[in-house]
């Protein structure tokens, strides 16, 4: 039987995660639900019961939501997953589990990434979908998309106000994004491995310290670079032939790398946890 990987075990060790994390995994989901229908109801109260004229406005509450809370929601899931081995009685019994370390490291990158953040997306969805449903059955002329004829003979078709959130934002617009929430989540996993208490706090604490000293080096590099330069502009010039999707993916690749790297990270610090 191969030692660092088999399917069987694996299967058998995130049944056996599951009966553990699953029940504080699903108050999680329950409180994400209940704080997304609650914003959802203070914002659109009016409109459902008709003491308030719908204006597209109203529902521009829905992308701060989605992406902060979001982050909150995957950062905590992350950051609470390997916070036992910092105690000692609960870390014995996890690293005596008869799996490997990459199949530990494997199920922890499986809650914390991608069924964290499969399930945030899902109760959003659900969320949206049920709200909004109820505002396009209520306000139909507001909701409906309708052709008509300007002065000029064109046919121009209305906007429809009342739309989906994934369909007013299309995830295919968005694609070089579905990198950062890995990237989130492997910075709080690393912090709960490597801090043994206030594993969120101080790993918070850390991504600001990190943000801000990167962010000051980047600033004073450009400064020294730059000050005092006249920019030309060029045709020749490389960076003009730099197109968005390039950028893009070299924001993407720069991501992955990151990610990839705090993962290396997080699986080698559980390596050390058993030794």
């Amino acid at each position: 039987m191969n030692n660092t990987f088999n399917i069987q075990r694996f299967g058998l060790l995130l049944k056996r995660q599951w009966l553990e994390f699953g029940k504080i995994y699903l108050i999680s989901l329950l409180v994400a639900l209940g704080v997304i229908i609650t914003f959802y109801g203070l914002a659109l109260w009016k409109n459902i019961v008709g003491t308030h004229a719908f204006s597209e406005r109203d529902l521009h509450f829905r992308e701060p939501l989605f992406l902060i809370f979001g982050f909150i929601f995957i950062s905590i899931i992350a950051s609470n997953y390997f916070a036992h081995l910092g105690q000692k009685p609960k870390a014995i019994i996890d690293l005596l589990i008869p799996a490997s370390t990459f199949e530990k490291f494997l199920t922890g990158i499986f809650f914390t990434s991608i069924l964290a953040i499969a399930s945030f997306v899902i109760l959003f969805y659900l969320t949206d979908l049920a709200f909004v449903s109820k505002l396009r059955s209520l306000y139909h002329s507001v909701s409906s998309v309708t052709t008509y004829t300007d002065a000029s003979g064109k046919e121009v078709k209305s906007i429809d106000n009342i739309m989906y959130f994934f369909s007013k934002n299309s995830p295919n617009l968005f694609k070089p994004l579905y990198a950062v929430p890995f990237f989130v989540t492997s910075i709080f996993l690393v912090g709960s491995i490597y801090f043994n208490k206030f594993h969120y706090i101080k790993t918070a604490i850390s991504v600001m310290i990190f943000s801000g000293i990167w962010s000051l080096i980047i600033f004073k590099s450009g400064e020294f670079l730059f000050e005092g330069k006249v920019l030309i502009e060029s045709e020749e010039m490389p960076l003009n032939n730099v197109s968005r999707s390039d950028g893009e993916i070299l924001g993407v690749l720069l991501l992955v790398v990151l990610t990839a790297i705090f993962w290396s990270i997080t699986y080698v610090r559980l390596k050390e946890k058993e030794v």
